[in-house]
């Protein structure tokens, strides 16, 4: 048994009936990001951070595990602990581009 197990005030049932349009609703609108990018006219990001770690993210979404969501925030996030002398930017990713940071 995990820690997490018996957490959630819904039934399996429950919050398949309440929520499954809505999560297969998401899944479609990344799917189709992600077909638009492979069809793109210019394949210019295909090294770009963001893809890469959405790209991990659905990796990682396909694992049983009970910590998915600590995992992808993990994923997604900055972890370095270093202020930076100056804002690198106006405004956030929604990832954080390891390889820039490691070298």
């Amino acid at each position: 048994m995990n820690k997490w197990e018996g957490t959630c005030l819904l039934s399996q049932q429950q919050l398949v009936d309440e929520y499954f349009i809505e999560m297969r609703a998401r899944l479609l609108d990344v799917a189709a990001f992600l077909d638009r990018l492979d069809r793109s006219i210019d394949c210019n990001a295909e090294e770009d951070f963001r893809p890469v770690a959405l790209r991990s993210a659905l990796r990682m979404l396909s694992e049983s595990a009970s910590d998915r969501v600590y995992s992808l925030q993990m994923l997604f996030s900055d972890a370095t602990t270093e202020p930076l002398a100056a804002l690198d930017r106006k405004s956030a990713f929604g990832a954080f581009n390891y390889q820039k940071n490691e070298g």
